[in-house]
């Protein structure tokens, strides 16, 4: 029997919760210091591969701020998309931007990742960015995730990963875990919830070790993509 590496062991759901709640409003803000802007590309490569799909809606988790979501209406106007995210700060966000970009058919719902509040096979696909490495329990999201997309549907995710690129990896290092969290503390005034961020890609799973944990619930053809100079990868599945 394989077992689920250590690493896969999350924080617990009220603290990531919280965390999130309370950076809400400086949290698209982060993304684009921290990233360059970069994240909106990394999520318009999400978008374009999850309308592959076939018809039916699409479940982005964690939707935060809705980005993802409105990046998959962007590709694919006629694709009906659910945005679900357990942090009230972010579906607040999430609702305030939606509204001022007119966008009626992303429809938002507070939901844990852990227990979906769906039928089995609602959904042509599911997406995530940033959200598995916050999971209290990775395996338990995935066999969500997979549970709630129909046979021939596709699952995406989006994360943050160690670099494995010679010189690249410690100077990303110093970055991570010391610049990172002097932004956070000067921007968000939160310097614990960008402190947690490096410290959370260090103990999750390496882009190989989440593809083989994928594979072994049961998700078929598993694949990743590193960007970023090794820093970024995006995993896809079939269901």
């Amino acid at each position: 029997m394989v077992k689920t590496p250590p690493a896969a062991a999350g924080p617990t759901a009220r603290h990531v919760s919280a965390m999130f709640t309370r950076i809400a409003r400086r949290y698209d803000l982060m993304n684009s210091l921290m990233t360059g802007g970069r994240h909106h590309a990394w999520r318009r490569l999400v978008a374009r591969a999850v309308a592959d799909a076939p018809p039916g809606p699409v479940l982005d988790l964690a939707t935060g701020t809705a980005d993802l979501a409105l990046a998959i209406r962007a590709t694919d106007p006629h694709r009906r998309v659910i945005g679900a995210d357990f942090s009230e700060g972010m579906l607040a966000q999430a609702s305030t931007k939606l509204r001022a970009q007119g966008h009626a058919h992303v429809l938002l719902v507070a939901a844990d990742a852990l227990a979906l509040p769906f039928a089995d096979a609602t959904f042509a696909g599911v997406t995530s960015a940033f959200l598995l490495r916050n999971l209290e329990s990775l395996e338990r999201g995935l066999v969500e995730m997979r549970r709630v997309t129909k046979v021939g549907g596709r699952i995406l995710a989006l994360e943050i990963t160690r670099p494995d690129v010679p010189l690249w990896g410690p100077l990303f290092g110093v970055y991570f875990h010391r610049v990172v969290p002097a932004i956070g503390a000067l921007v968000a005034g939160d310097r614990q919830a960008y402190t947690y961020l490096p410290e959370s890609v260090e103990r999750f799973l390496s882009p190989p070790e989440l593809a083989r944990l994928m594979a072994r619930i049961g998700l078929r053809a598993v694949r990743f993509r590193r960007l970023a100079l090794g820093t970024i990868a995006i995993h896809s599945a079939t269901v």
